[in-house]
């Protein structure tokens, strides 16, 4: 063997010419004759074995080639295939979504596509998740196949419904599809752009696009994707924001959710947002408050922050309370509800509770209904996390009390042993009078310490808080001490602590000042018209209440009436917070839990009134069958006996209770000589004849028992009222002097009991034998007893049989004669029982209407004309038509100089005019002199009278011009503020175009009948104070005539001039050009005059006249008598002083005719 066999480096080398004796392949065979020479190799392996190779190498040798050459190949075709496979398939899957939208649905044997898109979508990601570069030659991925998937992607996200809940697992595989070729197919700056342009078209995406621009940046590490987006919305101008269809909306939408997302991620790019805080868009400027409030909330927050942090903070809540005085109200109200959730996450520094507290406090005037509602929760915010509450005022007072006590009993401690034998000798009169002077002893050291006090905490504010110079002057009396360089610094320490604490008092009391103020003014709203933020006004009043704040139960009890209100949610949110208020003990045991509800309840009931006692009841804080109520009704039953040492008001608290528990019971009746109507009966008789101020509501309430619980209360009151007057005559005749009247009235009563037996046994006899025979049931048999009760009432209760009769000549008598019957109470008391008479009959009714009126005008006690005014309203209900004619008689109370009495007119008016009792006319301008009353709480009855009269259609309307004519009449001499003050309030009623339109003719065509300039004045303010509009302001030109020759008041010229500035606002340009031409015609002719200021028609005819040639008359030549028909005709605005004026000049030197003259 001649040569030597080397391993090549690569195949190919074997046949190329190597070094000496190197085996080189001699021979390729190719593929076609491969078949005979391996027949030859097969034969030559089985003769000579394994050495056969080195003769038919070559043959070896080309079989591997051919088979590298094959495979080479066939790579190549396959690459070639699975390319133009992947892209036709994308061509398919991005086509297949450009169908009609409109078409109709597959059909059952067809593939549903939307169950099949999730799995595409999952099959895509894990595609592209793999390196798919060596698909393309150079490893670079084709620009059109990033295309083609990133256009699928997006067209995806335009659907309206990807946002919905049943498309979360295609919207989370879209999104990871896009974070996939964004990461590892360079797509960022095509995803920003793309982001953009579709939250500008399609507003529904913002909140996907918020989702999965969070998830690039987090789950990706794709964090330059935000700044690219938030660059793209800040280089957005303030103007194309502004444009309606600008996408700002969305814009908005989508950093409001970022923030909420990645808040940390938008901090380095958000100087290019904060730009659009100065932008026209209220919108943008509300989307970046609320980024900024993220930030603060869950970034920028905790004691943890370096000084970059706090400065970006402080900077960031800066920002926010500029924008507390924004110009427009969706921004105030966002971004206080953005201070709410910072307050609520305690994310605000304490230094700044003070500022916004008081910055909230102000935001309680605003004019937007939104804007006070959200101040309102966040002063409720404010107080739920007051940090000031550290040190209750109890755990203060019980630090100070021991010494206190100690300084008080010192002072009081008597000097000497002589002083202690007297004060010993001393008698019950002197030792009450002692302990007055000990008492005034206390005050006057209290006061001294609380001043001593006071002038200490003024020096120790000098002393931490003012110049080196004061503290210098204030140690300066103090002994010098060695002090070591520790003791210094430690001295320092304490000294820090101290300013610390002294500005913590500060903004406490600062804190403690704001909320006193918003509680006042959150109290008058519960009043308010506005059903929200009547809701978010109880729903504070709770809140500071739960929180124990001070003043707090003023709300609390403030709200009650409300339970009354016709507005269901009103009723429903106080009915709420009084049970979570009073309902809610707290306590291990049930006993425990019903001893804390029943203090709580207590405490409410103890000076409450009986107004205040009937809202209670509306409540029903006593529910049915529950343990815990049975424990409390025991628990006041233990209170109300004495087995529980107790308070005399906690006793009446008790009573009421147990009443309030028992209201909702099962009627039931207690037979006649039952020991409770024996007692009753027995404590009314004897207190007739002693003085007790407390006998007579005393007697009411038992007498209304009595009827309530009693099976006959007709005799029982019979012999009551027969044992009453026997003891008032033995009174009188142990006087010497007996009344005739009253012994009249004991014998009728006697006479009146004995047959009132025999009278109610035959009427009771007769109803029973009626029900019988007629057998009525249902509703009949109600109509038939309401029938039944009115003929009683109208005809037989006060019959002269009837023991009630008896009376009725008294108590017209002492009505009648107030100067011999001048006795308060005895006038108070008659009055009301004759009222009570006049209800029973017509008739009784119209013989003593006359009287009830003359009572009403002409008694010197408020409390009987307060009363009487009561009365009458209930006549008004029950008699309508007789009462009818003295209507101008209970208003005329309206102006009744007691307060009381104007109180209860307005209140009895209001019920009678809002339950269309008393039709509405102009007497009701009355009620609105009201509104300017001295008194805020008959100011707040008329102002409630006019909100309840505005829900009915146009009432207001109607009544507007004879209000204004009836308080504008010189006669009542208002002056012109309490006119504009009344106006400003009912005018706020108008709000419907077509009203304004028509009170505008209206009040104009008024200036033709007013008489002085007062009344001008006053028709030109109230003219001023409608919400002017196009058509209004049309009917206004046309009525020129009616005010024209009444612009030289000023008083008119002003108002009317005011109405141009509002309608400039905002007006279109060519209605803007209207307006301007009306303006300055007002003040031509205010400054000029009408008779020097000519109208547009009269210019017209003057100019045509001038250029008609006149033949000029001969010298010596009579000229025609003129006359005045031509000069009357081009005038057609004129007022009488200027045509008499006229006329008287003309008439001396022309011929008139005389006809003409008197008709001028």
């Amino acid at each position: 063997m001649s040569w030597d066999f080397f391993v090549p480096v690569c195949i190919g080398d074997l046949v190329k010419t190597g070094g000496i004796n190197q085996y080189v392949v001699q021979d390729v065979v190719h593929p076609k004759q491969l078949p005979s020479h391996l027949t030859k190799f097969k034969v030559a392996l089985r003769n000579q074995g394994p050495l056969c190779i080195l003769e038919h190498f070559d043959t070896g040798y080309s079989v591997l080639q051919s088979f590298c050459c094959y495979l080479s190949m066939q790579s190549i075709i396959n690459d070639a295939l699975l390319t133009n496979v992947l892209l036709t398939f994308f061509f398919f899957f991005w086509w297949g979504g450009q169908g009609n939208k409109k078409s109709k649905a597959v059909g059952e044997g067809l593939m549903q596509w939307d169950s099949e898109r999730e799995s595409v979508l999952q099959a895509l990601v894990q595609l592209l998740q793999l390196d798919i570069r060596s698909l393309w030659n150079l490893s670079l991925v084709e620009e059109e196949f990033i295309s083609c998937v990133t256009c699928c992607c997006y067209k995806l996200l335009e659907n309206s419904t990807i946002s919905h809940v049943k498309s979360k697992p295609t919207r989370d595989c879209i999104i990871h599809l896009l974070g996939v070729l964004i990461k590892k197919y360079n797509h960022l700056l095509g995803a920003s752009v793309k982001v953009i342009q579709l939250l500008q078209h399609f507003e529904q995406s913002s909140s996907v696009f918020a989702q999965a621009v969070s998830v690039w940046s987090t789950e990706y590490g794709i964090r330059a994707i935000i700044g690219e987006i938030m660059r793209e919305i800040g280089q957005k101008s303030s103007e194309e924001l502004a444009r309606e269809g600008s996408g700002v909306k969305a814009f908005a939408s989508f950093l409001s959710e970022l923030s909420s997302l990645v808040p940390e991620l938008m901090i380095p790019n958000i100087s290019v947002l904060i730009t659009h805080l100065e932008g026209e868009s209220h919108t943008m400027r509300v989307a970046v408050c609320e980024v900024l409030g993220e930030i603060l909330v869950r970034v920028l927050c905790g004691d943890g922050l370096d000084e970059s942090g706090k400065s970006d903070r402080n900077r960031f809540l800066d920002t926010l309370q500029e924008h507390l005085h924004d110009t427009h109200s969706h921004v105030r109200a966002r971004v206080l509800q953005v201070y709410t959730r910072i307050v609520n996450s305690k994310a605000l520094p304490l230094c700044r509770y003070s500022e916004v507290m008081e910055l909230a406090v102000g935001r309680l005037m605003d004019k937007s209904i939104n804007a006070v509602k959200s101040a309102i929760q966040l002063l409720a915010a404010f107080i739920a996390h007051n940090p000031y509450s550290l040190i209750k005022a109890s755990e203060l007072w019980a630090a100070m009390e021991p010494e206190l006590l100690v300084t008080v009993r010192t002072e009081l401690e008597p000097t000497s042993e002589t002083a202690k034998e007297q004060q010993e000798n001393e008698d019950d009169g002197d030792v009450q009078e002692e302990k007055e002077k000990d008492g005034l002893l206390v005050f006057e050291f209290l006061d001294d310490f609380f001043e001593q006090t006071n002038f200490c905490f003024i020096r120790l504010l000098m002393f931490f808080s003012g110049s080196d110079e004061d503290a210098a002057e204030l140690t300066q009396d103090l002994p010098p001490t060695p002090q070591k360089d520790g003791e210094k610094d430690g001295e320092d320490g304490e000294l820090k602590k101290q300013e610390m604490l002294v500005q913590y008092l500060r903004d406490t009391e600062t804190f403690a000042l704001e909320v006193e103020r918003a509680i006042s003014v959150i109290n008058n709203m519960l009043y308010w018209k506005t059903t929200s933020v009547v809701q978010e006004a109880v729903q504070f009043c709770v809140t500071v209440c739960e929180f124990s704040v001070a003043n707090s139960i003023s709300g609390v009890r403030k709200m009650l009436p409300l339970v009354w209100s016709t507005d269901s949610a009103i009723k429903d949110a106080v009915v709420e917070a009084y049970r979570r208020l009073y309902l809610n003990p707290q306590g291990d045991t049930i006993r425990i839990k019903a001893q804390t509800l029943v203090d709580s309840l207590s405490e409410l009931m103890v000076d409450a009134s009986l107004g205040t006692i009937q809202c209670l009841e509306e409540i029903e804080f006593f529910g049915s069958g529950s343990n815990l109520q049975s424990t409390v009704v025991q628990i006041l039953w233990e209170r109300f006996t004495g087995k529980r040492e107790t308070s005399g008001l906690h006793r009446r608290a008790a009573v009421l209770l147990l009443g309030m528990a028992q209201s909702k019971s099962s009627p039931f009746r207690l037979p006649q000589d039952h020991q409770l109507f024996t007692c009753l009966t027995q404590a009314i008789a004897e207190g007739v004849v002693m003085e007790d101020p407390y006998w007579q509501s005393f007697m009411e309430q038992a007498v209304r028992l009595i009827y309530f619980l009693a099976e006959s209360p007709d005799q029982l009151c019979s012999w009551l009222l027969q044992r009453s007057a026997r003891l008032l005559l033995n009174q009188i005749a142990e006087g010497g002097e007996v009344n005739k009247d009253t012994a009249q009235v004991q014998d009728g009563s006697q006479e009146s009991c004995e047959q009132g037996k025999s009278y109610y046994t035959t009427q009771a006899a007769n109803e029973s034998a009626m029900e019988e025979e007629l057998g009525l049931m249902g509703a009949s048999a109600e109509d038939t007893e309401a029938e039944l009760i009115k003929k009683i009432c109208e005809t037989e209760l006060l019959d002269e049989e009837n023991l009630l009769s008896a009376f009725l000549p008294l108590l017209v008598k002492v009505c009648s004669s107030p100067g011999h019957y001048s006795h308060p109470q005895l006038t108070t008391a008659a009055c009301l029982a004759l009222s009570q008479y006049m209800m029973i009959s017509p008739s009784v009714c119209e013989e003593n209407i006359r009287l009830m009126f003359t009572v009403l005008e002409r008694s010197s006690l408020p409390v009987v004309r307060a009363n009487t005014i009561i009365a009458l309203g209930d006549l008004t209900v029950r008699f309508p038509n007789i009462l009818e004619p003295w209507t101008q008689n209970l208003y005329a109370r309206l102006s009744d100089e007691v307060p009381s009495v104007r109180q209860t007119a307005v209140t009895v008016l209001t019920q009678l005019v809002l339950k269309d009792v008393l039709k509405v006319k102009g007497q009701v301008s009355e009620v609105a002199v009201l509104l300017i009353d001295p008194e805020p709480h008959i100011t707040s009855l008329a102002l409630n009278f006019f909100n309840e009269l505005a829900t009915k259609d146009n009432a207001i309307y109607n009544l507007l011009p004879d209000i204004i004519s009836r308080l504008s009449d010189p006669e009542r001499g208002m002056n012109t503020e309490d006119f504009n003050t009344i106006m400003k309030q009912l005018f706020s009623y108008i709000t419907k175009e077509r009203q304004t339109e028509s009170l505008v003719e209206k009040l104009c065509q008024r200036f033709r009948t007013a008489k002085t300039e007062r009344q001008w004045c006053d028709l030109a303010m109230s003219l001023s104070l409608l919400s002017m509009c196009e058509r209004g302001f049309k009917r206004l030109q046309e009525c020129w005539e009616c005010y024209s020759d009444k612009l030289t008041e000023p008083g008119v010229y002003q108002p009317l001039l005011s109405i141009t500035g509002k309608l400039r606002r905002g007006a279109k340009p060519q209605f803007k050009a209207q307006v301007d031409e009306f303006e300055k015609r007002l003040t031509a002719v205010h400054t000029k005059g009408l008779e020097n200021v000519e109208s547009p028609e009269m210019e017209e005819e003057n100019q045509r006249e001038r250029s008609v040639k006149k033949p000029r008359t001969r010298r010596g030549q009579n000229s025609s008598p003129r006359t005045l028909g031509p000069l009357v005709c081009k005038r057609k605005y004129f007022n009488f002083d200027l045509c008499v004026f006229c006329v008287t000049q003309v008439k001396r030197s022309l011929q008139f005719p005389a006809k003409l003259v008197t008709v001028l």
